[in-house]
């Protein structure tokens, strides 16, 4: 006697259960609530020869059975050998490691949110630029038998991840190993360097040249991102609140620039090393803010990068009350990052 298919269902159905009550699982359990095509008796039956095979347990002589941890080493190999993850597991570790480790485009975004409350205009927060960010670490998590989620953290909080496809021999271990040599080669280098010295790091990892080939392919998408990639923008139709723009194609106008984040990062971008500036109408040098002012501040991370944040609204703007939200919040924003 053996396990075959149906002992095998009828015992994952009952680890199932169990996993879900903690109660002791019965055969007419399995009967009602598992469409397996069998009746009671045929279920207890074979549960009995589970029984006798060791994957099951039986408590007490009138409940009914636990499984063993026979059962659960057998459930668990089966799970792995199949690379069968719940179809929502790779989002769970993305949100995992995202709610974690995602902190400044997080911050960046409910800054925009918390600005246009504020001061009922439209605001823009820009992420840091300056010096190119380092590596701090990577990480391979495995989300099925076949594919694993890159993280990689930099010394500047931010983060990039990416789902590569990887060999079904490589396990939960392996991956981790991999991680760790690959922080240990890569860490304290631009993502720029990363691409230039990842052809040597690939003829020394031959083994694993699948996944080093989505590495690679990953460093080299992410080496020539923008500076602005992420432009946060909160209260977009606030402007639609003044008279100013009452008139449909100027709001319009003004919309429209409003979606084109690579313009807006632009105009909003800070140069220099002022604390504020504050540009009025005709001053933006942009049209379709003739009739509107800009007043921006910076914040620091405390990794030699500098960011924007901005609000705009009528030239009739309450500057005073602008300029002191800007202040606090760019020095909120600066002690926040720089807190390693």
């Amino acid at each position: 006697m053996g396990m075959d298919e149906r002992k095998f269902r009828i015992l994952q159905a009952i680890i199932d259960d169990y996993i879900l009550t903690a109660v002791p699982v019965g055969s007419r359990t399995i009967s009602k609530k598992y469409d397996m095509g069998l009746s009671s008796a045929t279920i207890r039956n074979e549960m009995s020869d589970l029984e006798e095979l060791g994957y099951l347990d039986q408590p007490h002589v009138s409940a009914g059975r636990i499984p063993s941890a026979k059962a659960y080493r057998l459930y668990v190999d089966q799970l792995l050998h199949e690379g069968r993850l719940h179809s929502d597991s790779e989002a769970a570790v993305r949100a995992h490691f995202l709610g974690r480790m995602r902190q400044m485009e997080d911050v960046i975004d409910h800054a925009a949110q918390v600005l246009s409350s504020l001061t009922n205009y439209t605001a823009v927060v820009l992420p840091p630029t300056g010096p190119q960010p380092r590596i701090r670490t990577l990480q391979l998590v495995p989300v099925s038998s076949t594919a694993a989620l890159v993280v990689i953290v930099t010394d500047s909080g931010i983060v990039r991840d990416t789902v590569i496809r990887v060999s079904d021999q490589l396990d939960s271990d392996t991956l981790y190993a991999i991680s760790k040599s690959l922080t240990k080669e890569l860490a304290g280098r631009t993502l720029q360097e990363a691409v230039e010295i990842f052809p040597q790091i690939t003829a020394r990892m031959q083994d694993n040249e699948g996944l080093l080939q989505g590495l690679g392919n990953f460093f080299q998408e992410n080496s020539g991102a923008a500076s602005h990639a992420h432009v946060a923008i909160g209260g977009r139709s606030n402007i639609l609140n003044y008279p100013e723009y009452s008139d449909t194609e100027k709001a319009r106008s003004f919309l429209s620039l409003m979606e084109t984040r690579d313009k807006l990062a632009s105009i909003i971008a800070q140069q220099g090393e002022m604390a504020f500036t504050v540009r009025i109408g005709p001053e933006t040098g942009v049209p379709e803010m003739a009739d509107c002012s800009i007043v921006t501040a910076t914040y620091s991370t405390g990794h030699g990068q500098q960011g924007t944040i901005g609000v705009i609204g009528p030239t009739r703007m309450q500057y005073n009350r602008v300029l002191s939200i800007l202040g606090t919040m760019g020095h909120q924003l600066s002690e926040l990052f720089s807190d390693d």
